[in-house]
């Protein structure tokens, strides 16, 4: 049977780097195999990528080159390690996939039609079975950032931009609650793990089980 593809989405500082463990966690206890991988990255390309696109420089790129940039990065992602991870029957845990971009690149103003032709494109209606959306009020996200130090291109924006970022997210939450799982990330670590727990064993124990 093929793998389930669960994905992790929410702006800067929500935590779902520290929650990738609780997914893993939650997998082995059920004696699910899984390929645990990221967004943009994955492969080496896409980690070469990556490099271009997160590192502060003194070069800026245009939006469309970085929306470009990120979708190459993404199909090589999905071709490469995810579609085969699936076939042999693992199940697929990024940090984050599609939605990132929706964000992202549309708080730069990109239009939202423009990023989903793409995504058309390239993914063909590929999408994660399960995505958990870590929301997290901006200053507390903020805060955290701010703690960790050394902030990438994209935790370096303005509070604006990443107000924006919020937003798209949420409205993707709303217009799809049967995929987009969301994660109150405002509580604790141990409180964030426990709804992480929860969500991933429901959407196991949910599925039909093999004949």
């Amino acid at each position: 049977m093929p793998g389930k593809f669960i994905s992790i989405e929410g702006g800067d500082g929500a935590g779902k780097s520290t929650q990738l463990q609780v997914i893993g966690d939650t997998l082995h206890r059920n004696h699910i195999e899984f390929v645990q991988t990221r967004e943009p990255g994955g492969t080496p390309i896409g980690e070469a990528l990556r490099d271009l696109l997160l590192e502060k420089t003194d070069h800026t790129l245009s939006d469309d080159t970085e929306l470009l940039l990120m979708f190459a990065a993404r199909a090589e992602h999905v071709n490469s390690v995810i579609k085969p991870a699936l076939k042999r029957g693992k199940w697929v845990v990024s940090d984050r996939f599609s939605d990132a971009s929706f964000a992202y690149q549309g708080a730069r103003g990109v239009e939202l039609s423009r990023i989903q032709g793409l995504a058309d494109w390239v993914l063909q209606g590929f999408m994660p079975d399960l995505t958990l959306f870590f929301d997290l009020p901006l200053e507390q996200g903020l805060a955290r950032v701010d703690k960790r130090g050394k902030p990438d291109r994209f935790e370096n924006e303005s509070i604006t931009y990443k107000a924006r970022v919020q937003e798209i997210y949420r409205a993707r939450a709303a217009a799809e609650p049967e995929r987009i799982c969301l994660i109150d990330a405002s509580y604790d670590i141990q409180g964030v793990s426990a709804q992480v727990r929860d969500q991933i064993q429901v959407y196991i124990d949910g599925l039909p089980t093999a004949a």
